[in-house]
């Protein structure tokens, strides 16, 4: 096993992706996970649920904040950074914050881990990140120009540093389909921005296996992609109309949809990885890999990648999965049951 007998630092570890990976890896018998985060409650929640494991340990603190990092990165061999501010209009309204949290904190992250001797460093960025349009993608993007940098400006630091592309994580904590469902309980309606919106999207599942086979397969400095299925925004809608229409006994055409529009800095289509990024990229079975830009040219450093060839990188371009299979992602993902009866405690 891989990560067996390794010590593991989570950074943002009490978020959806962060709290997967604890449960995942404690699986595989490390010697330590350290949870990383600034949120009190949370941690105090995963504690509960993880008293009984000794080689756990919860450590309050902030990217932002570069000495405790370093403490919290001593004797590591791993570290998964996935702390982020996400919310696009959260980073819209309040840029230079998203900058100190994303940026700076990923720089931090960087130079803790070459400080210390830390042996993989694995960040998560987004999708927004490709021709950003708002705060939160360029954010990302500046985080992934910081990630590829720091292979090669290391110095003596044997450190390898990856990033991996997220797209839309179906049930993640902020995602549309709790709102959606709040929405429908209160007010037996659905905003939603534009009814033509796509977007790439993937189960929590899902992504917490690519970041841990792209921990593993890291050279240095590359990016890599889950390639994951195009889902339209009124399918997605339709589908959770359909199952709170069965679970409050009301006809689907109770609940309204309203169209409010793009939000300052959205797009309507996201994109996997840009025209230049293709051109160098290669492929695996169920993800791409885009080398880092200091080594271009370079095809033989993957077994078993070969030259990419599709081009269904760009969501306005590649055919979306139909509404069946929208709805088996969301009951793989969610459970409506114990959200629908949340949210009914909640209002009543």
């Amino acid at each position: 096993m891989y990560f067996k007998n390794k010590k593991i630092l989570i950074i943002g570890g009490t978020g959806t992706i962060g709290q997967m990976l604890v449960n995942r890896l404690m699986s595989e018998q490390p010697e330590v996970i350290r949870v990383f985060s600034r949120d009190e409650h949370k941690q105090y929640e995963m504690q509960q649920k993880w008293m009984s494991n000794k080689n756990i340990r919860f450590l309050i603190g902030d990217v932002r904040d570069y000495e405790r990092l370093k403490r919290a990165m001593q004797d590591i061999h791993y570290v998964f950074h996935v702390a982020a501010m996400k919310h696009v209009p959260a980073c819209e309204y309040n840029p230079f914050e998203a900058v100190q949290t994303n940026v700076i904190g990923t720089q931090n992250v960087i130079q803790a881990a070459m400080e210390c001797g830390v042996e993989r460093v694995l960040f998560t960025s987004s999708d927004k990140a490709i021709a950003p349009t708002n705060t939160y993608g360029a954010s990302k993007l500046m985080a992934e120009r910081l990630i590829s940098a720091a292979q090669y400006y290391g110095g003596g630091s044997k450190t390898i540093f990856s990033a991996v592309r997220f797209g839309n994580v179906l049930g993640s904590r902020g995602s549309v389909i709790p709102l959606f469902q709040e929405q429908i309980l209160h007010h037996r309606e659905i905003t939603i921005t534009e009814k033509d919106m796509s977007r790439f999207m993937m189960t929590s599942r899902q992504a917490v296996d690519l970041t841990l086979e792209a921990l593993k397969y890291a050279k240095g400095g590359e990016v890599f992609v889950l390639k994951m299925p195009v889902i339209r925004l009124m399918d997605l809608v339709d589908c959770v109309i359909e199952e709170m229409a069965k679970r409050l006994n009301i006809n689907v055409h109770d609940i309204r949809i309203k169209e409010m529009g793009l939000r300052p800095g959205e797009k309507r289509f996201e994109e996997l990885m840009t025209e230049d990024e293709a051109f160098d990229a290669q492929e695996l079975p169920n993800m791409y890999i885009i080398p880092n830009a200091f080594v271009r040219g370079n095809t033989d450093r993957y077994v078993g990648a070969s030259k990419i060839t599709s081009n269904h990188y760009n969501s306005k371009y590649s055919k979306p999965i139909n509404k069946e299979r929208v709805r088996e992602l969301l009951k793989e993902t969610i459970s409506f049951e114990t959200q629908f009866n949340y949210y009914q405690n909640v209002i009543y």
